[in-house]
């Protein structure tokens, strides 16, 4: 697995996004050297914030901290909910996780619904760039093959990223890894009982291929806040021929806006930090990244 970058090595940038999304609520500006928790600053008055969505109680979202009927275990499996993090114990303060990345300018949980981890999954699909012969394109410069993968562009933000998702407690992440993407990329939420069953043996073809976890850790999100922020684990499928994504037309269906198949290179603006999760795939396959060299671990 390729996570040489943890959370103690992600600075802040998306999760530093002002206004928060969806929102006119301002960030408290953070400064490069207060992120960290470590970096004194008495006078530090995040705004606390938290959607109405998340406020309105939906069964997937915590309640409030305050609420006299909620005890959440934070680090540890929680009955079906998971709020252990992927990178070890985190600081719980006043009853409220902290997130172990640094300071976000923004208290509460934003438009998250766990308090602590929130828990993802993000199937990185691939396949070969090949000519209407079937030979594999090399990237003109390095020489190196070009990969593409399946991307969604997010309904949310407009952005373009991995079609992943959120983990339902209980649920398997590779469950959620093949759920996630039939219902963004395949649309598999509205195809027809028959079609759903020849959907989902071609997607067990898919998912069953040889396959590795890319990155298991913090996410970089713009939702993040100083006690909610995301996780994930992203896996690499690939498909070595191209066969089995010819037999599984590409559709955009539930948060997707639209789908395609994209060519993989550090030229690639997604949210987040799924640019780095690629990045990562291709140092796996030996696939063509950039033109010179680049930055270890993400900004």
């Amino acid at each position: 697995m390729f996570d040489s970058c943890n959370a103690k090595n992600f600075y802040h940038n998306k999760a530093l996004t002002s206004p928060y999304p969806r929102s006119r609520v301002e960030r408290t500006h953070v400064p490069a050297d207060k992120v960290d928790w470590l970096a004194e600053w008495k006078d530090y008055q995040p705004v606390e914030y938290t959607a109405m969505s998340i406020l309105s109680g939906p069964q997937w979202a915590d309640p409030q901290v305050s609420d006299k009927s909620f005890s959440p275990k934070f680090n540890e499996r929680d009955g079906e909910v998971e709020r252990t993090s992927w990178n070890g114990l985190y600081v719980v303060e006043n009853g409220r996780p902290r997130n172990p990345a640094g300071r976000t300018g923004l208290t509460g949980r934003g438009l998250l619904g766990r308090w602590g981890p929130n828990h993802a999954a993000d199937p990185v699909v691939t396949r070969w760039k090949r000519d209407r012969s079937g030979n594999k394109i090399a990237h003109p410069v390095t020489g190196k093959n070009i990969l593409q993968f399946v991307a969604i562009k997010r309904r949310d933000c407009g952005e373009w990223a991995i079609p992943g998702g959120m983990v339902d407690p209980g649920e398997k992440i590779s469950a959620t890894l093949k759920r996630e993407f039939g219902e963004e990329a395949l649309n598999s939420l509205q195809k027809s009982p028959e079609e759903k069953a020849e959907l989902e043996k071609q997607l067990q073809r898919l998912f069953s291929q040889e396959h590795f976890v890319v990155y298991r850790g913090y996410v970089d999100d713009p939702r993040n806040t100083d006690n909610a922020w995301m996780e994930t684990e992203a896996v690499n499928y690939h498909d070595e021929t191209g066969e089995t994504m010819d037999n599984l037309p590409l559709e955009a269906g539930d948060d997707a806006g639209m789908v395609k198949w994209v060519d993989i290179s550090e030229k690639l603006k997604l949210y987040a930090n799924h640019s780095y999760f690629i990045k990562l795939v291709t140092e796996k396959r030996g696939a063509h990244w950039s033109e010179g060299p680049g930055p270890e671990c993400p900004e």
